[in-house]
């Protein structure tokens, strides 16, 4: 079995003709394995914990980029307002307030994807494509100084049906590309190891790709 720095080099080499950035998702991960990577040359790590990425973050090197990806709570935006890079995962205007709010006490700006709900299982976080819009044209959201709306993410239903998978990332895209100039957005986070050559070839540009580095099966 390959180990983690020849992964990243498969993996790197695939994704980098088309430009495409890798966060490796390093939940569950022991911090060996993530110094592993990192002195392999991978400096974006997702975390999709809270609880986890703090620990991780004050132990392992300070120039490692930290994302978070998983789903947010409110109460949980003040732990990581200093330091964190991109949060992949917001889906509401409520907990935009709440980050704009803690990360003003730091001084900083941090980008923000909205997360799209576009696989049908009910287990998947994230807004419906109408609900996106409006909050992109709502008054309230132009009072937020301290965040930047910069693209959005999206996961596909889980599912053997490639057919099915490539459809909801093209939607995202379509969605993605419908807003892009008017709002200045740049990041389409969408791909995860099963599924990342389908979203390359439907315009991701950044993929979150976590057992295919760690050799998780």
């Amino acid at each position: 079995m390959p180990g983690i720095c020849q992964n990243l080099k498969i993996i790197s080499s695939e994704l980098a003709p088309a430009g495409v950035k890798l966060v490796a998702v390093s939940k569950l991960q022991p911090e060996k394995s993530i110094l592993e990577a990192y002195h392999c040359g991978q400096k974006t790590f997702g975390e999709n914990r809270v609880q986890e990425l703090l620990p991780k973050a004050g132990a392992l090197p300070k120039d490692i980029e930290w994302h978070l990806i998983g789903h947010l709570q409110t109460n949980k935006v003040k732990f990581i307002a200093p330091f964190i890079s991109l949060i992949h995962s917001v889906d509401s205007l409520n907990l935009l307030k709440e980050i704009d709010k803690e990360v003003k006490k730091n001084s900083r700006i941090i980008p923000c994807l909205l997360q799209i709900r576009i696989a049908r299982e009910e287990t998947k976080f994230g807004m419906k494509f109408d609900k996106a819009k409006e909050l992109f044209d709502s008054c309230e959201l132009q009072n937020y100084q301290n965040i930047k709306i910069s693209g959005l993410m999206g996961m596909a239903t889980q599912t053997e049906d490639q057919t099915l998978v490539r459809s909801e990332f093209r939607s995202l895209h379509k969605f993605y590309s419908e807003l892009k100039h008017k709002h200045n957005l740049s990041i389409l986070s969408m791909g995860m190891s099963g599924d990342y050559k389908i979203a390359v070839e439907e315009g991701s540009n950044m993929v979150r790709i976590g057992s295919s580095i760690f050799n998780i099966s």
